[in-house]
């Protein structure tokens, strides 16, 4: 089986493709001035273009792993993500408070899904 790459850079792919089913890499907000429910809201746009891309969408999630920078924001992230995810399929997922990579992120999301 071929594997596809989308956005592959020297450190990572945002998107890698095998068979029928699609790993998403740890997605952040370009804009990181916002507060979690607006980066939340930026990274779910950016899992929507890329699980496109891909042939699927968010009804087709397997798994979602978040991070957030402070887990006393967990209900803003879930603002935005439960107005957005499939509630007919909604993935496995778990949160966890983690430091994250970038100045001024407070989310990181991962999803994995399914293509057919």
């Amino acid at each position: 089986m071929d594997i596809k790459r989308f956005d592959p850079g020297p450190r990572l792919s945002r998107a890698v493709v095998f068979g029928d089913t699609v790993y998403l890499a740890g997605l952040t907000a370009d804009d990181a001035s916002q507060g979690v429910t607006g980066q939340t809201q930026q990274i779910l746009a950016k899992i929507d273009h890329y699980l496109k891309q891909a042939g699927t969408d968010k009804s087709r999630l397997l798994t979602a792993q978040i991070w957030l920078s402070d887990i006393k924001t967990f209900n803003d992230m879930n603002k935005a993500w439960e107005a957005w995810v499939d509630k007919a399929n909604p993935p496995a997922r778990a949160t966890v408070e983690s430091k994250l990579a970038g100045a001024g992120l407070s989310v990181e999301i991962m999803v994995v899904a399914a293509r057919s």
